[in-house]
């Protein structure tokens, strides 16, 4: 499999997204700021010829361009420094002090010391649900935060797996450039609202003003409209649209830090399924380990299915997946349940009594995993193995 810390190219691929995402932040601003131009001058002048008003609004878009552009760099400066704190308020975690638990704690203070990394900072999450994010732009940001529920379903090997993936994600730059794609979505949808809120109300006023029809006003509202339309769905796509090989990278790096793939493709397969936090938003969501919410027909999903990265690791890793009776008690545990004290079918003979050949068999002879090679055969985003 490849080594996720040696893969430089994806640590300046992902310093050049974020670049672009600031980029593509200050270019939206600047697209709703002439479409609200663009629906002041068709308020207040609707006799206008449309290429008149369409030059006004550029000459406004000049005048305002200082001005939008020191509040643009502020919110950035803003979000830059207190990202951090506005995801605690959102998640409602607090932090874990080697005191307290410490025995996560030093399985994080183990797996930096291993690669030279800056500890991150650890919280936890008051929830049954199982699932676990890293979030923060910077070394003094950087937080690993897990769920309640997941320190309590997972074995120590899986917690680290877990760990080191959300680790992985530091070093490789994806925190923070989600970070970015979260400012980008919730500024220009918040701007978006409030200029098309101004628009449609400029169209009921227009409409007493301008009973005669004549003029580009109309034209230059609905075009302002359009704009405003166009500015949102790019900020959607500048959100959904980041690579999704982040999250193999993520299982390569945590197998590369513990040596142990079949920690991380168990851990996977518990937490499949069960992963949704209801309380927290779409964009927190969308950093977590699992991230079942998902777009139109998939299109905008931004996590891989859990049987694509299962799969990559069982072919790259040397992984072994669960067996499909092992994967349906974890799914589903009450369909499988039986008496406590009773051993497997398989471990029992024929007078009824426990049979210790089968009993001591290996968790691979028995049918908990299955053989190297022979998950599904799907083909991974960076091509095969070199």
């Amino acid at each position: 499999m490849l080594p996720a810390f040696g893969l430089y190219t994806h640590i300046r691929a992902n310093l050049y997204r974020s670049a672009f995402l600031v980029g593509g932040l200050f270019f939206l601003v600047y697209l709703l700021t002439y479409a609200g131009a663009l629906a002041a001058e068709a308020y207040w002048y609707p006799h206008w010829r449309l290429q008149s008003l369409l030059i006004k609004a550029w000459q406004d878009l000049g005048q305002a361009f200082p001005w939008v552009t020191g509040a643009t760099a502020l919110w950035v400066a803003f979000a830059y420094k207190f990202n951090q704190r506005l995801i605690g308020l959102a998640v409602g975690g607090h932090e874990i002090t080697r005191e307290e638990n410490p025995k996560l704690y030093d399985m994080l203070e183990n797996l930096c010391i291993s690669r030279g990394m800056t500890m991150p900072r650890f919280e936890i999450m008051e929830t049954d649900t199982p699932n676990a994010f890293a979030s923060g732009v910077n070394e003094k940001q950087y937080t690993i935060t897990l769920t309640r529920g997941l320190i309590n379903m997972l074995s120590d090997d899986e917690m680290e797996a877990v760990i080191a993936h959300e680790l992985t994600h530091i070093r490789n730059g994806d925190v923070r450039m989600m970070i970015f794609a979260m400012v980008i979505a919730g500024v220009i949808a918040f701007f978006a609202e409030l200029i098309f809120r101004s628009i449609m109300n400029s169209g009921s006023r227009r409409s007493s003003r301008d009973s005669d029809g004549k003029g580009g006003g109309g034209m230059a509202l609905m075009i302002a409209a359009a704009i405003v339309g166009v500015a949102w769905f790019l900020s959607i796509v500048i959100r959904f649209a980041l690579s999704r090989s982040r999250e193999f990278l993520a299982d390569a790096g945590a197998v590369e830090l513990t040596k142990n793939p079949d920690a991380m493709i168990s851990a996977l397969r518990k937490i499949e399924g069960r992963s949704e936090l209801q309380e927290v938003p779409s964009a927190v969501m969308e950093m977590c380990i699992d991230n079942p919410r998902s777009g139109f027909a998939d299109l905008f999903s931004t996590h891989p299915t859990m049987d694509s990265r299962v799969d990559a690791l069982v072919r790259y890793a040397g992984g072994h997946d669960l067996d499909p009776a092992a994967l349906e008690a974890l799914r589903n545990p009450q369909a499988l349940e039986g008496p406590a004290d009773a051993p497997p079918q398989d471990h029992i003979d024929q007078a009824g009594q426990p049979n210790p050949e089968q009993t001591a068999t290996t968790p691979q002879q028995d049918g908990v995993f299955l053989p190297r090679g022979q998950g599904r055969k799907l083909r991974m985003p960076w091509g095969p193995p070199r």
